[in-house]
C-alpha cells in the first residue's frame, strides 16, 4: 500500500494500480480503477474520486465512485455525490450530496458522467 503523509500536498492527477491511503491533502483527480483508496483522518482531499473501493475517514470534497463499495467512518465527510454498488455510512459520518446505487462501469470515465435516467435517489446531510 502507497501512503501519502501528512505533511505532503499534491495537485494533480493521480492513477496508479496500488491500494493507497492519504493522510495528507490532494487536489486534482484520483483514478484507481483496480484498488482501494483510503483517505484518512488527517486526509483532506478535493477531488474526483475513481476507485474500486474508498474509505473515508477525512475529508473528501468532489464526486466519489466506488466500482465495488464505499464507506464513510464515523469521522468522515464527503461534500459530493457518491456512486456506488455498496454505501456504507457510519453513524457521526457527513454525506452532503446525492446517492446512486447500482452497478459503476470499471472505466476512468465513471466520475462525473452523466446516465441516461436521473440516478438521484437521496440527497444527504448528517447521519444520525
Amino acid at each position: 500500500m502507497a501512503n501519502i503523509g501528512k505533511s505532503i500536498t499534491i495537485k494533480g492527477d493521480l492513477t496508479g494500480d496500488e491500494d493507497l491511503q492519504i493522510e495528507g491533502t490532494v487536489e486534482g483527480r484520483i483514478d484507481l480503477p483496480n484498488n482501494e483508496l483510503t483517505v484518512g483522518s488527517e486526509g483532506k482531499v478535493k477531488a474526483e474520486i475513481h476507485a474500486k473501493a474508498v474509505i473515508v475517514v477525512g475529508h473528501v470534497t468532489g464526486n466519489v465512485s466506488g466500482t465495488d463499495r464505499i464507506e464513510i467512518q464515523a469521522t468522515g465527510r464527503v461534500d459530493g455525490d457518491v456512486k456506488s454498488p455498496k454505501l456504507v455510512v457510519a453513524e457521526g459520518a457527513v454525506l452532503n450530496g446525492a446517492i446512486e446505487m447500482g452497478p459503476v462501469k470499471s472505466t476512468s470515465t465513471g466520475v462525473g458522467s452523466q446516465a441516461a435516467s436521473p440516478p438521484k435517489t437521496a440527497t444527504g446531510g448528517a447521519a444520525a
